[in-house]
C-alpha cells in the first residue's frame, strides 16, 4: 500500500537553472510528478492586477458579466500553453528511475529547510488565491466580501500593533519632554533666584564695600571657570582614559602576536609551577598527617607514667588501702557487737520468759503431786535442752575460735610477703639506681 502512494516522478527537466522565476519552477516540479496546476495569477502585470480588483469589485455587487468569463477563459487557455511549453523541455522516465526517495527528501529538506519553509508558505498563500481568482463566477459576492473583510481586518490588526508602537513610543518621548521641562523649570528657577540674590547684592552695594563685591564677584566667575575646567579635565581624562585602555588592547595584541614562543614558555613555567605547587600540597598533608601521627604518640607515651609517678601512685594506693581496711574493720566489729548484743538479748529474752513461766505454774504444780511430778520432769527437760543449746554455741564457739587462729596465720603469711614484696621494692630501686649511675658514667665516656 505503501509503495502504490508513493510520488513518482513521470518526467525530468534538464535545464532547470534556465528559470528564473520561483512560481514557474514550482510548477515545473509540479509536472515532473503528474500534478497540473494553473499559474497564470501567479505572474500578472499592473494592468491584470487592476483588472482582479475591479473584477472583485464586480462580483462583490454580485454581478456576474459576460468579461469575466471572457478573462478567464483566455487565462486559461494562456496557462495550458505555459504547461505545454514546459511539458515540450521534459522528457519521460521509465521503471523505478524516477523515484523520490526518502533519502533524496530528506538530503532536499537538510540543505535549505529555511527557504523550504519559506517557499512552502508563499506557494500556499498563492495557491489559496489562485484557487479564489480562478473561479470568481462560482463565488458568491458575500464570500467574497468576507474574504475582503477578512484582508481589511487583518490590515487593520497590522496598523493598530503599529498603533501601539507608535503610542508606547509616544509615551516615552512624552516622558522624556516632561522630565527636560521639569529640569528647565529648575533651571529657571535657580537663574531667577540668582538674579534676585544679584539685585539684592547691587542694592546692598556702596561705595564702602565696592571693592569687597567685586573681588567677590571675579571670585565667584573664577569659581565658575574653575568648575568648567573641571568639567572639561574629566572629559578630557575620560577620552584620554578610553584612548590609552584601546592603546593598551593594540599593544597586548601585538605582544601576544609577537611573543608568542615567549607565551609558550610562560605557559610551560606556568605548568611546572602548577605542577610544583601541586606537590607541595601533597607533601604538605603527608607532613600534617606525620605530625598527627606524632602528636598520638607523644600522648600515648605521656599517658604511661614514670618511676617517681608509679612509686606516688603506690604510696597513695597503700594509704587509700589502709583507710580503707581500717573503716572496714571497724564496721566489722561494728557488726559483730551488733549481732553478740542481740544474741544476748536473745538468750535473756529466752530466759526472762523462762523464769516467768516456771513462777506463774511454780504454785499450780506444788498443789497435787501429779503436777510435781510433771512439773520436775518439764523442768528437767527445759534443763537438757539449754545444755543441748549450750553446747551447739560452744561448739560454734570453737568452730569461730578455729577459724580465727587459721585467718591469723593467714594474716601473718600475708604480713611476710608484704615485707618481703617491700624489701625487693627498695633492692629494685638500688638497682635501678645503680644502673642510671652507670649509664650515666658511659654516656659521659
Amino acid at each position: 500500500m505503501t509503495d502504490v502512494y508513493k510520488p513518482q516522478r513521470r518526467y525530468r527537466r534538464s535545464d532547470i537553472k534556465r528559470l528564473t522565476d520561483e512560481e514557474l519552477r514550482v510548477q515545473s516540479t509540479l509536472l515532473e510528478y503528474g500534478r497540473r496546476y494553473g499559474v497564470g495569477r501567479s505572474v500578472k502585470t499592473e494592468n491584470e492586477k487592476e483588472k482582479d480588483i475591479k473584477q472583485k469589485a464586480k462580483a462583490a455587487g454580485l454581478t456576474k458579466q459576460r468579461s469575466d468569463t471572457m478573462d478567464s477563459e483566455e487565462e486559461r487557455a494562456a496557462d495550458e500553453k505555459r504547461i505545454k511549453a514546459l511539458m515540450s523541455e521534459m522528457s519521460s522516465m521509465d521503471g523505478d528511475e524516477g523515484r523520490l526517495t526518502a533519502a533524496m527528501v530528506g538530503s532536499i529538506v537538510g540543505l535549505q529547510s529555511e527557504q523550504i519553509q519559506k517557499i512552502v508558505s508563499e506557494y500556499a498563500d498563492k495557491q489559496s488565491e489562485l484557487v479564489t481568482e480562478e473561479r470568481p463566477q462560482k463565488m458568491s459576492g458575500a464570500q467574497q466580501h468576507k474574504r475582503m473583510m477578512a484582508s481589511l481586518e487583518k490590515q487593520i490588526a497590522n496598523q493598530e500593533k503599529k498603533l501601539e508602537e507608535v503610542v508606547a513610543k509616544h509615551a516615552e518621548l512624552q516622558q522624556s519632554f516632561e522630565t527636560t521641562q521639569t529640569r528647565l523649570k529648575d533651571v529657571q528657577e535657580f537663574t531667577d533666584k540668582i538674579n534676585e540674590e544679584m539685585q539684592k547684592l547691587e542694592t546692598v552695594e556702596t561705595d564702602e564695600n565696592k571693592n569687597v563685591l567685586n573681588k567677590l564677584r571675579s571670585l565667584v566667575a573664577m569659581n565658575e571657570s574653575l568648575k568648567q575646567q573641571e568639567l572639561q579635565f574629566r572629559a578630557h581624562c575620560k577620552e584620554e582614559m578610553v584612548r590609552l585602555k584601546e592603546n593598551i588592547e593594540q599593544l597586548k595584541g601585538v605582544d601576544n602576536e609577537a611573543d608568542s614562543e615567549e607565551g609558550e614558555r610562560n605557559r610551560l613555567i606556568e605548568k611546572q609551577f602548577q605542577a610544583d605547587k601541586e606537590k607541595l600540597h601533597k607533601i604538605r598533608l603527608l607532613l600534617a598527617r606525620k605530625n598527627r601521627e606524632i602528636a598520638n604518640l607523644q600522648r600515648k607515651i605521656d599517658e604511661v607514667p614514670s618511676r617517681a609517678e608509679l612509686t606516688q601512685y603506690q604510696r597513695r594506693f597503700i594509704e587509700l588501702y589502709k583507710q580503707i581496711a581500717s573503716t572496714h574493720k571497724e564496721t566489722k566489729q561494728f557488726y559483730t557487737l551488733y549481732n553478740t548484743l542481740d544474741d544476748t538479748k536473745l538468750y535473756l529474752q529466752k530466759e526472762v520468759e523462762l523464769l516467768n513461766s516456771i513462777h506463774d505454774n511454780f504454785k499450780v504444780a506444788m498443789s497435787s503431786n501429779a503436777g510435781k511430778d510433771q512439773f520436775l520432769k518439764q523442768f528437767e527437760g527445759i534443763v537438757e535442752g539449754i545444755k543441748t543449746n549450750k553446747n551447739k554455741v560452744e561448739k560454734r564457739r570453737q568452730d569461730e575460735k578455729g577459724r580465727r587462729d587459721k585467718l591469723n596465720k593467714s594474716y601473718l603469711d600475708l604480713i611476710e610477703k608484704q615485707r618481703l614484696y617491700f624489701k625487693t621494692i627498695k633492692d629494685f630501686k638500688e638497682e635501678c639506681r645503680k644502673n642510671e649511675i652507670l649509664l650515666s658514667r658511659l654516656e659521659g665516656k
